[in-house]
């Protein structure tokens, strides 16, 4: 995030789109309920009804995988009425002729043919966004998970420098995590192209740098992502994976292609809590130990990084993770000779600039945020005040390229997958608690009405979903939550997960999967009685 949790209360505005705050945000979705009670304007971008929108001063439902058309003629329609941050523009950026040159082409019209929006809504939609002050965007997996989700990030980009709603309180652009620790680990380099801090492992002055820390001969060549990892499992071109804390058999799309990818592996080693699907298909489970179990940090999705206090003894032989890293790594003859956490904290933060001065002292005493580079700095509670990064902020001139998959006559629907306010990913956990069990038991299709009657479909009743990948059964929730032609699950129940019928369509720069736009199918079982 630009910003912090609490600067979302005091926007005028929220942009919010592609995110169901309520059940995959409850406490940012807090503050945006309290941004609206002191008179902030709250618009809501999502093909489907959820919760969110019943309190939206505008609710756009635009058709699936068209954000880049959207975002492009809210742009065109701010320039055109002269609403854009001139001066910001002039002063903080570039690439803004590319961009008005490119912003020509998606004109009100040919943007309402393509996204299913009314005209006049796209057009005061760019109004309040552009002349509220301040105004912020927030979004999550409904920009992210799709074959263009990184056009989809840069095209919010545009939106708020176009405006200048970036660089101050309360405003720019804030990516909603989907964990608790995603930001954190993404710091650490957790990634296939940058050392911890978001260091480029292709420069060299990086390499150096930590292969004089850590002792060891480094690589200046780009690691695999997910998928690569998985069709390199089946080509013999990988041979083991360590897999730590992640169900990559219910939660990475195409379920099938997955598991064939853990069963070809010559040494598969998971190491996890529980004994996850993934788990099971393992030579080696390496148990771990869970938060309030070990020591260490987190930082969160507003990069305020925080302590995680052991409560507990781990049980049996689970260990954490920093240690069981320590020792595999001694194995391997590497100098991984650290005594706690905290001396795994210190090495990092010696070698990453925005983590410089943030100590386990430190954020005992005060909330600190990264960038904070060094012992005396107080922390960043906004980004790019005055400057970006980079210098200049760059316009990135995009054109709208349809998904990957889209509906046609053999597969006539499309489906949208997400989460569930009552259940966290794949259930390993959630799925362990009785009350959470009670409240949500089974996994539920949500359909259109009128496409249920057409079905003959009533609440409850058993629904067959069919894509190019394979078919599950699950129950359905007729209403109008989401369009006609279309559907929503969830992936939380094995019996009916819907990564089964997701293919492998991958964002060209990212390689993140597309979760959001999938054709399918539908039968009722039942249809013939």
């Amino acid at each position: 995030m630009t910003n912090s949790i609490p600067e979302i209360e005091n926007a005028a505005c929220l942009f919010v789109i592609g995110s169901n705050t309520t059940e995959a945000h409850p406490l940012i979705a807090h503050r945006v309920f309290k941004a609206k009670l002191k008179g902030a304007k709250l618009i809501v971008v999502d093909p489907r009804r959820v919760q969110l929108t019943l309190v939206a001063d505008i609710h756009v439902r635009p058709n699936f995988g068209t954000d880049v058309a959207l975002i492009n003629g809210i742009m065109h329609e701010i320039i055109r009425n002269n609403w854009h941050a001139q001066e910001f523009v002039a002063e903080r950026t570039e690439g803004f002729e590319n961009l008005k040159e490119k912003l020509e082409d998606y004109p009100l019209e040919k943007v309402s043919a393509i996204c299913g929006v009314p005209a006049e809504v796209i057009q005061e939609v760019a109004r309040i966004y552009a002349t509220s002050e301040p105004s912020a965007i927030l979004y999550t997996l409904g920009i992210t998970e799709h074959s263009h989700g990184v056009d989809n990030v840069k095209s919010l980009a545009n939106l708020a420098m176009l405006t200048g709603h970036i660089g101050k309180e309360s405003s720019g652009v804030n990516p909603l995590r989907g964990q608790n620790n995603v930001q954190g680990a993404c710091d650490m380099g957790a990634l296939p192209n940058v050392y911890p801090g978001y260091q480029v492992v292709t420069d060299s002055a990086n390499k150096e740098k930590f292969e004089k820390a850590w002792g060891a001969q480094l690589s200046s060549e780009l690691g695999y992502t997910i998928p690569d990892m998985m069709d390199r499992l089946i080509d013999g071109s990988v041979k083991g994976m360590l897999i730590v804390g992640e169900n990559s058999v219910m939660s990475d799309p195409n379920t099938h292609h997955i598991t064939h990818a853990m069963k070809c592996a010559e040494f598969l080693v998971v190491e996890d809590i529980f004994l996850t699907e993934t788990a099971e298909l393992a030579h080696v489970v390496l148990p771990a130990a869970c938060w309030a179990e070990k020591e260490g940090t987190f930082t969160n999705t507003e990069r305020k990084v925080q302590r995680v206090r052991k409560a507990v003894d781990p049980p049996g032989e689970a260990k954490p993770d920093w240690l069981i890293l320590s020792e595999i790594g001694k194995r391997l003859g590497l100098a991984t000779n650290y005594s706690s956490a905290q001396e795994v904290f210190d090495e990092m933060a010696s070698l990453t600039p925005s983590y410089g001065g943030i100590s386990y002292e430190r954020i005992d005493a005060r909330e600190l945020q990264w960038p904070c580079p060094a012992p005396d700095h107080q922390g960043t509670r906004f980004l790019h005040q005055g400057r970006f990064t980079r210098g200049l902020g760059l316009f990135a001139a995009i054109d709208y390229r349809p998904s990957e998959e889209l509906p046609d006559d053999e597969y006539p629907y499309v489906l949208t997958t997400g989460r569930r306010y009552a259940h966290y990913h794949t259930r390993t956990m959630t799925g362990r608690c009785r009350s959470l069990d009670r409240e949500m038991p089974k996994p539920i299709t949500q359909i259109n009405e009128r496409d249920a009657e057409a079905l003959g479909l009533s609440e409850g009743d058993p629904i067959k979903i069919i894509s190019r990948r394979g078919e599950v059964v699950s129950f359905a929730r007729p209403g109008e939550i989401v369009p006609p032609g279309a559907i929503f699950m969830d992936f939380h129940f094995p019996q009916a997960n819907s990564n089964v019928l997701l293919g492998t369509s991958l964002d060209p720069v990212s390689s993140t999967p597309d979760y959001k736009v999938c054709a399918v199918r539908l039968e009722n079982p039942n249809g013939d009685r």
